[in-house]
């Protein structure tokens, strides 16, 4: 297995290449082979797999990194990285997966951009973590599972190598890993978004899939026998998806700047750079990265030393990290007005991607109520 070049040049190298075709993609919807394929040969899709799987099991300010430089050259390229490290770390740390699927995965990994992705949210249910159990089902049979329903917004779409699905299973309420080649999925193209426009997020349908025994994982109840969704509130591995929006803002800084160097209005007869009021928006636009990232790699610093006082705040983080790369991004797309909103301009994607760290749970919403009645409740 790879062993990533994780330095500043090596990852600059990866997102200049991956940003080559991001505007295309975003154009097109198609799904990014070009990009998965550049962070693939960097071994880039891989970096979390843990050593007891020969894996480099890269640390979560390492990964945050990786998804940063991901995040400035294609938004939906880090989407789908992110995902599959994020599976790739949890079963590092907890192996739920059946052992020979597993390493049936690491192998495909190894000629090519191999895809997973925890497929929970539902056309009726919406997010899980807003509450409610998944209609979606998985029930035994004589020599295993059969799963059916239909799922929403899964990143990835028919790029997905694996499927880990949320289900209920009797009385039981856990994730089932699904081979995205299984007889039996039906994708439904309904991606047709705002920002993250080649994540290929579509719908799944789940019509009698049959998969091995060893395949489903009970997510266990609270002690008062209440299920809990899991991501209904942030943890320490949860920062992949703040970390790829901080690289959406610094390629809203670079294009940005990019803008202002070569833009000489005639009645000012120099570059709009060389004034203090765009110098003004660039420092602006760099305060609001600078939190962006002081937060993402404070948190995750904190964690390593074992503060665990920082576990209470992290989902609060998350909302302060998604606000100030929304605000640098905004502050560009301002400056500079119409430029800036024409789809022959890179920061109109930007801002479109940019907008998206909203959706990710917890959402604002719900870590400032949870956040508060803490608080209050001390």
């Amino acid at each position: 297995m790879i062993t990533p070049d994780l330095s500043d040049g090596a990852l600059a190298a990866v997102t200049a290449e991956i940003a080559e075709t991001a505007a295309e993609y975003d154009r097109t919807g198609a799904f990014p082979e070009k990009g998965l394929d550049a962070a693939h040969r960097a071994g880039l899709l891989t970096a979390t797999v843990g050593r007891q799987f020969g894996g480099p099991e890269v640390n979560a300010r390492d990964t945050a990194r990786i998804l940063t430089a991901l995040g400035e050259g294609d938004a939906s390229v880090a989407l789908l990285a992110a995902n599959t490290l994020i599976t790739h770390a949890g079963q590092a740390k907890n192996p739920t997966w059946p052992a020979a699927t597993y390493r049936e995965f690491l192998e495909r990994s190894g000629t090519g951009s191999t895809l997973a992705n925890a497929i929970r949210a539902e056309p009726e249910l919406g997010a899980p973590a807003r509450g409610g159990l998944p209609k979606t089902t998985a029930t035994r049979t004589a020599d295993g599972w059969v799963v059916n329903g239909r799922k929403a917004y899964a990143t990835g779409g028919a790029g997905l190598a694996y499927h880990v699905v949320w289900v209920t299973a009797g009385d039981q309420v856990g994730h089932i890993v699904v081979p995205g080649d299984a007889a039996g999925i039906t994708w439904i193209e309904t991606w047709d978004h705002l920002g993250l426009r080649a994540s290929n997020t579509h719908d799944v349908i789940y019509d009698d899939v049959h998969v091995p025994g060893d395949a489903f994982t009970e997510i266990p109840r609270g002690a008062d026998g209440v299920y809990r969704d899991p991501a209904a509130a942030a943890g320490p591995g949860s920062f992949g998806h703040p970390a790829l929006y901080t690289g959406v803002a610094r390629a809203a800084r670079k294009a940005f700047a990019e803008f202002a160097r070569t833009r000489v209005p005639a009645a000012l007869g120099k570059p709009i750079a060389e004034t203090e009021r765009i110098q003004t928006v660039a420092g602006e636009i760099d305060l609001q990265i600078a939190q962006a990232e002081t937060l993402l790699h404070g948190a995750l610093l904190r964690i390593e030393a074992g503060d665990q006082d920082v576990n209470l705040q992290l989902s609060v983080i998350k909302v302060a990290i998604a606000r100030a790369v929304i605000a640098a991004t905004q502050t560009a797309v301002a400056a500079l007005g119409n430029p800036a909103l024409s789809r022959h301009h890179s920061l109109e994607r930007h801002l479109r991607d940019a907008l998206c760290i909203r959706v990710h749970p917890p959402q604002e919403d719900a870590a400032l109520l949870a956040a508060g009645r803490r608080v209050l409740n001390q």
